[in-house]
C-alpha cells in the first residue's frame, strides 16, 4: 500500500486522538467516585433494612402497648363496678359479699400485673423508637454523602464527556484527510493491537512495541520509497517514518 508521507504522518495525529479518547474513557470508568458510590449504596441499603426492622419493632410494641392498656382499662372498670356494688350495699348475702371482695382483690392483683406489662412494653417501645431515630439520622447522613458523591461524579462526567466530544470532532476532521484505504488498514490494526494501529519509528525503535529494528529491518525501511506504507516486523503496526526515525 502506498500513501503520501504527509498522509502517513496525519495518521499519527489520528492515533494520538484515539489514544486520548481511550484515556478519557478509562478515566470515566475509573473515577474514584464509582467505588465511593458503590460503598455508600451498600451502606445505605443495610441501614434501610435495619431501619425497617426497627420501625416494625416499634409498631409491634405500639400495638402490644395498646392491647395491654385496653386490658388494664377493662380490669379497672370491672373492679370499679364491683367496688360500687360493694359500697352501695346491694349485696346482702355473706357468701356473695365474700365472693365480691375476693374478686375485687383478684382484680387488683390482675390490674397490677397488667400495668407491669404495660410498663415493660413501653420501655421496649421507647428503646425501639430511639433505635428508629438513630437509624433515621444515619440514613440521612449517608444519603447526604451519596448525593454529594453522585454530584461530583456527574460533574466529572460532564467535563470528560465535553472533552471527549471535542476530541471526537477533531478526530473526524483529521481522519477525513487520510486516504480511505490507509484509514481502513489503521482501524483494522488498531482493533487487533489493543487500540494502537500506527506507531512512529523513532531512532530505529517502533514506538508501538518498543522494540528496536535490527539491521536487516532498518535496511528494508531505508530502501522503501517514502510513499510505501511500511509495517513493523514485530508488532505488524503501521510504522510511520519521520525526520527522527534514525535511518
Amino acid at each position: 500500500m502506498n500513501a503520501a508521507p504527509a498522509d502517513q504522518i496525519r495518521l499519527l495525529d489520528v492515533q494520538a486522538l484515539d489514544i486520548r479518547l481511550q484515556q478519557l474513557a478509562h478515566k470515566r470508568r475509573s473515577l474514584p467516585e464509582h467505588a465511593e458510590i458503590e460503598s455508600l449504596n451498600k451502606d445505605l441499603a443495610q441501614l434501610r433494612d435495619l431501619l425497617v426492622a426497627a420501625q416494625t419493632e416499634e409498631s409491634d410494641c405500639a400495638r402490644e402497648q395498646t392491647k395491654a392498656e385496653q386490658d388494664v382499662d377493662q380490669v379497672r372498670k370491672r373492679a370499679a363496678r364491683d367496688q360500687q356494688r360493694l359500697d352501695s350495699g346491694a349485696v346482702s348475702s355473706p357468701k356473695d359479699l365474700e365472693n365480691l371482695q375476693r374478686e375485687i382483690t383478684s382484680l387488683a392483683k390482675r390490674q397490677g400485673d397488667l400495668e407491669d406489662v404495660v410498663l415493660e412494653v413501653m420501655e421496649r417501645r421507647e428503646s425501639a423508637q430511639a433505635r428508629v431515630d438513630e437509624l433515621t439520622e444515619r440514613v440521612t447522613a449517608v444519603q447526604g454523602k451519596l448525593d454529594d458523591a453522585t454530584a461530583r461524579r456527574d460533574a466529572a462526567f460532564g467535563e470528560l464527556d465535553g472533552e471527549s466530544a471535542t476530541v471526537t470532532k477533531e478526530r473526524q476532521v483529521v481522519a477525513a484527510s487520510v486516504p480511505a484505504d490507509l484509514l481502513k488498514l489503521y482501524e483494522k490494526l488498531r482493533e487487533q493491537q489493543g487500540g494502537v494501529g500506527a506507531a512512529r519509528l523513532y531512532q530505529r525503535r517502533c514506538e508501538g512495541c518498543q522494540l528496536e529494528l535490527n539491521i536487516t529491518e532498518v535496511n528494508e525501511v531505508r530502501a522503501a520509497a517514502p510513499e510505501t506504507v511500511v509495517r513493523c516486523e514485530n508488532c505488524r503496526r503501521i510504522l510511520v517514518r519521520t525526520s527522527e526515525s534514525g535511518i
